[in-house]
């Protein structure tokens, strides 16, 4: 069985050699063939650098920075696996269990599943609030403001139990598998989103589509989250311009 992985990088020289290394280290010795491709968008600090210092990785460089989605997508047309995985540069594995033969062995169980994600915790080790309902005008917007955190449990489902494999609405996409075979189907991500909600896009294609989106708490990747629309206005705006693409396409839901 062959199994894949793509990271797109763009600037991330403070994470992907701790990111590369755990998913070399984690998939070495599995009864599985595993192959790491990394797209990095036109990085201008030492990100290239650092992945040219691992052989086994393929790098593919490209000349201008052309988004997330783009990326994952041309190493999606291109690999011959079996099941593939979508992971940031910012995610590292916790060396405990086999986090990607545990997911396909899942997936091989129930033929009717589009996408799993493991549980994501925080570099704390505390779980992350990763939405798991699709975007609403009530999560995305009325979560993020001061007093409405309960909101934002609701949108990550924190206060349920969430101890075994549950279906979700929504997949991040920090981190998760697939079918190789079903990712081209349904060609990857959308062209409309250059960062920010493609992973919700997807998500809801997927479930149209008549699959399930599964979240499987037990393997678990550390989350070293950084979201630029925190720290300047330029990204800001760069979410709000996906939320709204997202929101015309699939409707103004609250």
């Amino acid at each position: 069985m062959k199994i894949s992985g793509s990271i797109v990088t763009y600037n991330n020289s403070e994470t992907i050699e701790k990111c590369i290394s755990s998913i070399l280290e984690e998939t070495k010795d599995k009864s599985y063939d595993f192959k790491l491709y990394i797209y990095d968008n036109a990085s201008s600090d030492d990100t290239v650098d650092i992945v040219s210092r691992f052989p086994e990785v393929k790098l593919i460089k490209a000349d201008k920075n052309s988004g997330f989605g783009h990326g994952h997508n041309y190493i999606i047309r291109r690999v011959r696996s079996d099941y593939h995985f979508v992971i940031n540069p910012d995610i590292s594995f916790l060396q405990q269990k086999d986090t990607l033969g545990e997911m396909v062995s899942y997936l091989q169980e129930h033929k009717d599943i589009g996408l799993i994600t493991p549980k994501i915790l925080s570099p704390d080790m505390t779980e992350q609030a990763i939405p798991k309902y699709g975007p609403s005008i009530r999560f995305s917007f009325i979560g993020n403001l001061p007093g409405f955190k309960w909101l934002r449990r609701k949108y990550s489902r924190q206060d349920e139990n969430l101890s075994e494999p549950t279906d979700i609405e929504f997949c991040t996409g920090c981190f998760f598998g697939a079918s190789t075979e079903y990712l081209k189907y349904i060609r990857g991500f959308s062209s409309s989103y250059f960062l920010y909600c493609e992973d919700s896009d997807l998500s809801k294609r997927v479930l149209l589509d008549g699959r399930r989106i599964v979240y499987y708490p037990y393997v678990e990747a550390v989350h070293n989250w950084n979201r630029e629309n925190t720290h300047s206005a330029k990204g800001f705006f760069r979410f709000l311009r996906s939320l709204l693409i997202y929101f015309r396409k699939w409707g103004w839901v609250i």
